[in-house]
């Protein structure tokens, strides 16, 4: 029996190759590509592989290799189309044919139970059944398809028209290029773009070792990715989707529900955790079921999205002016969880601010394991009332860093532990810490001595938005502070690529890099230098307002008091850091050092570029995600043309720079306050 088997399955495999060999070039690149798109929906959707990376990667490469040969066989939607492209493209705004309306939202069971009998009232007790999903927290995309084929995808954008994504979009494994089965000629369908929690852990570990801004949460990790302009790297972000909604003149089914069974059946991606329910109950039932299951879920999810399932009652429900009648997302409260608080450890900043940690029991808090948190500073420490010991509630939201926001006492039992205290010196040098009047933070004063403080100016000096030294970073500085090769910034300019070649991972090339780049970091101009000298409240913002109003570096060493404070947004508080700097030896001594390393210590003039007063007198607040220039650039156009860049909205706010997905507080606090809100377009046809 095992003998026949055999023989058979020897002879299928030489019939396969006999095959193969009589087929054309042309036609095995049809093979392949139907081969290869099979086994991607089975991969990425099904979760049921045929075949392992590796073969998947061999006929890729194979596929690759023959669709060179054959440019007259080039396919917009061929499965190598997923690698993206290194070339960086411009996006086009392009009109949705269905506006793609918000819902409205709501927070509580009473906001549900008057939906629910509000769709009853308008549709005269006639039976309707409600289509519960999980509200994913990503992205909103919108697909077309012709012929089964994909020929376009777009972002949400202002809800009448948005960026066309496509060639981004191709990279995303769960979408496919090509569909199977009895779809429509032409369809739209929409959904959610997803980055799932172990991408979004992993590229900001990457970004955090590259000293790049954390991305504070999945969704925006997706939104900025999809609006890359280079679809490689899209590609290298392994995004997802979700669709949960299908649009168009021959959708299959009345039923909303059904109508997306029928769409996982041409190969998409749809949430199995979907039900269909008639009764309030069923609703309630199933928010709460996954207000807790959500937290094991690989993405992730801020609610609920109750739909009436029947088409042709959503016709007759009709719209509101901003939203559909027949829909409502439900959002959950912030997740939060209780562990168990083990210890209080105290870490040293860059700026000698003390920062009380939390030391946990490990816990699952919005799709990671939380095992630390913040506790700010002494006050809400005192507010607190911690005991080492107590079962403490953290919270996430939409934060970076978990933080406490209460505890359990009545779970306080006799094993409780001592009283949280902040300490009084410091945990590194033990310097006796201060505490400024007006300040909620201590202060360890001894800048000089310090070493987490001497290492955290040298990695500020060298980041991207100060010096942008290549190829140093956190773990080099370390190792060359323990091992005395750098003591100041400015013992980088005396460092030799002799120095260093041969320490821990450090090879000949990556020593050249850096005492390249430590060259390169001479021609940075005057107001990133004078930023990247870590003076305490100096940010971006005001050592470009000191390097214009001062010049060079001389003149603002002697500046007095009120010479500093008669600058733009120079308050009584950074003028008397700036003071204080200057007037120790210390400081002086390394700026001539700097000197005479070659930095530039005065603003040059072509650093003035285009400028203007368009913007004179105006606050302006800069939100969302853009796609034509990057937030920092925007800033700096604000200030070139005489703008205010302003970080909050108030009734002192003139207008609000927004892009795609502005924070929804900040939309509802502008509309109270009747800030009027313009586009990234309107904005650059301002300073025309």
């Amino acid at each position: 029996m095992c003998k026949c088997f055999l023989l058979f399955r020897s002879k299928r495999v030489n019939l396969q190759k006999e095959m193969k060999e009589m087929m054309t070039e042309q036609d095995l690149i049809i093979a392949l590509r139907e081969e290869l798109h099979r086994h991607n929906y089975n991969y990425y959707v099904l979760n049921a592989p045929e075949i392992s990376d590796k073969e998947f990667d061999d006929k890729m490469r194979q596929l690759q290799d023959l669709e060179k040969l054959h440019p007259e066989m080039a396919d917009p939607n061929s499965p190598t189309m997923r690698v993206g492209s290194d070339l960086s493209k411009d996006f086009k705004q392009v009109y949705h044919q269905y506006p793609m309306l918000s819902l409205g939202n709501t927070y509580s069971e009473s906001e549900v139970t008057d939906f629910y009998n509000r769709v009853k009232e308008l549709l005269g007790n006639e039976e309707f059944e409600i289509c519960c999903e999980l509200k994913f927290d990503g992205t909103s995309i919108s697909l077309v398809y012709e012929d089964g084929q994909l020929i376009q995808a777009v972002t949400r954008g202002d809800g009448e028209k948005g960026d066309d994504v496509t060639d981004n979009v191709k990279t995303i494994r769960s979408i496919p290029l090509v569909l199977h089965g009895d779809y429509p000629q032409r369809f739209e369908i929409r959904g959610e773009i997803l980055m799932p929690w172990v991408v979004f852990e992993e590229l900001n570990r990457e970004r955090e070792a590259r000293e790049e801004p954390l991305f504070a949460n999945p969704r925006n990790a997706a939104s900025g990715t999809l609006k890359l302009q280079n679809s490689s790297v899209v590609a290298s972000r392994k995004l997802d989707a979700y669709l949960y909604y299908l649009l168009g003149e021959q959708v299959p089914c009345d039923g909303h529900y059904e109508n997306l069974q029928k769409a996982a059946s041409w190969g998409f991606k749809i949430s199995e955790h979907m039900r269909k329910v008639k009764t309030l109950q069923e609703v309630f039932d199933f928010i709460n079921y996954w207000d807790t299951e959500r937290k094991n879920l690989p993405v992730a999810t801020d609610g609920i999205v109750l739909k009436v399932n029947s088409l042709r009652q959503q016709r007759y429900l009709g719209y509101t002016a901003k939203s559909p009648r027949w829909a409502i997302a439900y959002k959950f409260q912030a997740e939060r969880a209780l562990t168990r608080l083990n210890q209080v450890t105290f870490q040293v900043g860059r700026t000698g601010v003390i920062t009380p940690v939390a030391n946990l029991d490990p816990v699952q808090l919005s799709g990671t394991i939380v095992k630390r948190a913040s506790l700010h500073n002494a006050d809400i420490i005192e507010g607190l009332d911690l005991h080492i010991g107590d079962m403490v509630y953290v919270e996430k939201g939409g934060e970076i860093i978990p933080k406490i926001t209460g505890v359990d006492t009545d779970a306080r039992g006799f094993m409780l532990g001592d009283k949280v205290k902040f300490i009084s010196r410091c945990p590194e040098c033990g310097t006796p810490l201060v505490r400024f009047e007006g300040e909620a933070a201590h202060y360890c004063p001894n800048d000089a001595a310090c070493p987490p403080q001497i290492k955290g100016k040298i990695e500020h000096f060298i980041s991207r938005k100060a010096m942008a030294i290549d190829g140093l970073g956190p773990e080099t500085v370390d190792l060359f502070y323990q091992i005395g090769l750098v003591h100041d910034v400015a013992d980088l300019y005396t460092l030799k690529a002799l120095d260093i070649r041969g320490l821990d991972r450090m090879g000949d090339k990556s020593a050249i890099k850096i005492i390249h780049g430590i060259a390169d970091s001479k021609q940075v101009p005057f107001e990133r230098v004078l930023f990247a000298l870590g003076i305490r409240f100096v940010g971006e913002t005001a050592a470009k307002k000191l390097a214009k109003a001062f010049g060079n570096i001389e003149a603002l060493e002697v500046a007095t008091k009120e010479q500093l404070m008669a600058v733009d947004e120079i308050g009584e508080k950074i003028a008397q850091s700036v003071l204080t700097y200057f007037a120790l030896p210390a400081n002086r001594e390394l700026i001539s050092r700097l000197k005479e390393a070659g930095l530039q210590m005065e603003r040059q003039e072509d650093e003035e570029g285009e400028q203007s007063d368009k913007l004179a007198g105006l606050s302006i607040v800069i939100s969302g995600v853009f796609s034509h220039h990057s937030r920092e650039e925007y800033k700096d156009m604000i200030e070139k043309h005489g703008g205010k860049n302003v970080g909050s909205i108030s009734s002192k706010t003139s207008f609000i720079l927004a892009g795609e997905n502005m924070g929804p507080a900040k939309l509802e606090k502008a509309q109270k306050l009747g800030i009027k809100i313009i586009n990234e377009d309107d904005f650059l046809q301002m300073l025309l």
